[in-house]
């Protein structure tokens, strides 16, 4: 599917920004390892302050520009390319006396040279360009490999977090060597990099000890979840976190496992990530919501936080083919990014601020280019223009782009990372280019962890051809369903949840009895209370007496709570309503079948007419009051609850609602009339009438509004339909109903953070 014109010049913005960001590292921070941009100079280990952990990526070998060589060949920066590849030849030195992280120079340099390596003798043997190359990138990645391999030298074989580029780790000029633990991900994210170098140089040493480390995390499993931990210890193999997600400190373990087989066609990768995958939509995934658990006790959630690296999971769910779970958490942080221009560094389950850092990480974009190439929805065209915009608006400076210190401020860190430009930019222009237009053909290659291409070419095994179809990946059968409205259908679900099947999910709340539940509450012990409470539900303590429990999680408090709902009672029966069309050239034969509201105005005690509306998402106050006053406004169900949407219009001067449902196809029909509640607090300050239809009547409302401008309506009780003798004799007949807009043109793009309660 071509991308529309109107989107091009996002392609032609996202060069431009490239060309900012990369020529202000070359400009003022070559050779250093990385561009300080409000200060316009470049981070130099050793003569700035010390930033601890951070610091452990820069080894004085213009990290910087090895991780961007890639991006300038998908970029079609050539030119650019060719004479970076000569600096990086001529200028690097890999020997330097540091001590670095063994997992960020292993994605980020050893990964840069690798797929620079793998352009640039594509070039040379297309007899064009880089004829006088003779593998100089190979030969420094095979360097840089031999100083990682000491990092292995452990009794598991899990390898060393730190390493000095010159001395190793047990050298006594080394500095390091007394670390006894490491990350999940750290342990687990050396075998893509690993296994291309071994079969790149022919040395098979570096493939062999990134699959033992992968045996070695695979073995310490918990093996009744499925689950793994995020620290281990790196000598005899034993959890030192047990705690359990896809965020950071795993997040790209699981996603090597998937890549391996897709670059190696090993099985044994993809059992193994199906395995923990199955695990993971288990007691992970509570879609949208992506939590952390006890890896031995995955029922109890550790965190009522979320982490802004776990966005790359709805991209690594494309590749298994399972797309639905992927646009729903997609979709999440989309709305958790309009809410606070960037995802922060970490984030509650209510889609608060935990850390307010923003350091331009790109997994978020990572996982929109995937879906777009998944679905072909131009709504993920709409993503990316978003994340241009903001990108501009919110991080750039004269020179480059800055960090976002806190997204609640604004703030800027003198800080870009290289990731910014070897990840984000890529993954832009990728999402807004076709095949045709790139220098290389992407399907070729596998993207790393930091986005570099190693191609597929490398693999010794291919499937059994009778399971193509079922382990490829992505899946063409999942991707069969490439089409934007069932990418819709599945956003537009996310809006529509009731109230108690969200908290039925989350919580296994059982409505008919009291029982104990447990909430990832903060310190305070309200933060998820007070989440429930803006939903509509009441909650209240019980008795200590009543608790029955004696459940001890670290971590985790405990409450006692009992749900009010406020639902329809089963015996109390709904009245229907209609909204009746009685302007020309309807006369009143056009019935539509409409819920009631449990607030507002009575329409069983007096009936009401309708004059002219707009459609609004209306969760916040209007600013064109002036269109509202004096008219009905229709609204869009969904973001937020009824009673708030009706509060803000009839503030704004409307004399009443109605509400339309957005799941595409719902009708009075099939779906069975229920009554709009409250949010739990006092409604009677809300005295419009407010009636609901399904999303086939409100089509039909829309169609006659857009077809005649001006149409007359009445609100009232079913019972009360006017006769067509009543219809042309009414004399409350008002000015008309009428609005120029479809409300999806106006409001498709405010899809629900929250299940929809109104």
């Amino acid at each position: 599917m071509h991308s529309p014109k109107c989107f091009i010049i996002y392609r032609e913005q996202i060069i431009e920004m490239f060309d900012h960001a990369y020529g202000s590292y070359m400009k003022y921070a070559y050779p250093a390892d990385e561009l300080m941009p409000l200060s316009c100079k470049g981070r130099v280990r050793g003569q700035e302050p010390n930033r601890g952990d951070i610091d452990e990526s820069l080894g004085k070998f213009s990290l910087t520009l090895i991780d961007t060589l890639d991006t300038l060949v998908v970029l079609n920066k050539l030119d650019e390319f060719e004479e970076a590849v000569r600096k990086v030849v001529r200028d690097i030195r890999l020997d330097n006396d540091v001590v670095v992280s063994v997992f960020e120079t292993n994605i980020r340099v050893l990964g840069g040279l690798l797929g620079a390596h793998v352009m640039a003798d594509l070039f040379r043997q297309q007899g064009e360009r880089m004829q006088w190359y003779r593998d100089e990138l190979l030969h420094m990645a095979k360097d840089l490999g031999h100083r990682l391999l000491p990092a292995f030298n452990t009794t598991s074989g899990l390898p060393y977090p730190k390493i000095n580029l010159r001395y190793g780790v047990l050298n006594p000029l080394s500095r390091i060597g007394t670390e006894t633990d490491t990350c999940t991900a750290c342990a687990g994210t050396m075998i893509l990099e690993f296994a291309a170098l071994s079969r790149l140089s022919g040395d098979s040493v570096f493939e062999k000890h990134a699959r033992k480390a992968l045996d070695v995390l695979w073995n310490r499993r918990q093996k009744e979840s499925d689950l793994v931990g995020t620290v281990i210890n790196i000598h005899n193999g034993e959890w030192i976190r047990r705690d359990s997600g896809v965020g950071a400190g795993i997040d790209s373990y699981y996603e090597y496992l998937m890549k391996a087989y897709i670059l190696l066609g090993d099985h044994v990768f993809l059992e193994r990530f199906n395995i923990h995958y199955n695990a993971i939509m288990k007691y992970i995934s509570q879609p949208p919501l992506l939590l952390n658990v006890h890896m031995h006790n995955p029922t109890v959630s550790v965190r009522s936080w979320m982490d802004s690296l776990l966005a790359f999971f709805p991209g690594l769910q494309v590749l298994r083919g399972d797309l639905k779970p992927a646009i729903e958490t997609h979709e999440m942080l989309y709305q958790v990014t309009k809410q606070h221009k960037f995802l922060p560094e970490a984030f509650t389950t209510e889609f608060r601020v935990h850390w307010g850092q923003h350091l331009l990480r790109p997994e978020f974009a990572e996982s929109t280019y995937y879906l777009y190439k998944a679905t072909g929805d131009h709504y993920y065209l709409r993503v990316g223009q978003s994340i241009v915009e903001k990108l501009n608006v919110y991080a750039r400076v004269p020179c480059g782009f800055a960090a976002v210190q806190d997204v609640r401020t604004g703030t800027h860190e003198d800080r870009m990372d290289s990731f910014f430009l070897a990840e984000m930019f890529k993954y832009l222009y990728l999402l807004f280019s076709e095949k045709s237009q790139l220098p290389i053909n992407i399907d070729d290659y596998v993207f790393t962890t930091e986005a570099h291409l190693l191609p597929v070419s490398l693999s010794t095994k291919q499937p059994p051809s009778e399971d193509l179809f079922t382990h490829s990946c992505p899946s063409p059968e999942a991707l069969f369903r490439n089409n934007p409205t069932f990418a819709k259908s599945i956003r537009d679900g996310l809006q529509v949840q009731d109230v108690s099947d969200i908290i039925q999910k989350a919580f296994s709340l059982s409505w008919n009895i009291y029982r104990e539940i447990e909430l990832p509450l903060h310190d305070n012990g309200m933060e998820s209370v007070e989440f429930l409470k803006s939903m509509g539900i009441s909650l209240m303590p019980l008795n200590e007496a009543m608790a029955g429990s004696s459940k001890e999680h670290k971590g985790v408090y405990q409450i006692k709570l009992v749900a009010e709902l406020s639902q329809t009672n089963e015996e109390e029966e709904v009245v229907p309503h209609i909204v009746q069309l009685i302007s020309p050239p309807f006369l009143g034969r056009t019935v539509l079948t409409a819920g009631p509201a449990k607030f507002g105005m009575d329409l069983t005690k007096q009936e009401h007419g309708v004059s002219q509306s707009l459609p609004y998402t209306a969760c916040g106050p209007l600013k064109n009051t002036i269109e509202i006053k004096g008219h009905i406004a229709l609204a869009l169900r969904g973001v937020c609850m009824f009673a708030a949407k009706a509060r803000h219009l009839q503030d704004a001067g409307a004399t009443g609602v109605i509400f339309i449902d957005h799941r595409e196809g719902s009708n009075s029909n099939d779906s069975p009339l229920f009554q709009m509640v409250g949010d739990g607090g006092s409604t009677a300050d809300i005295t419009i009438p407010l009636v609901f239809l399904f999303s086939c009547e409100g089509q039909i409302l829309l169609d006659a509004l857009e077809e005649h401008h001006n149409v007359d309506v009445l609100l009232l009780p079913q019972e009360r339909q006017l006769g067509q003798a009543q219809k042309s004799s009414n004399g409350r007949m008002t000015t008309g109903l009428s609005t120029v807009l479809h409300p999806r043109q106006q409001i498709q793009d405010a899809a629900a953070l929250q299940p929809a309660m109104g």
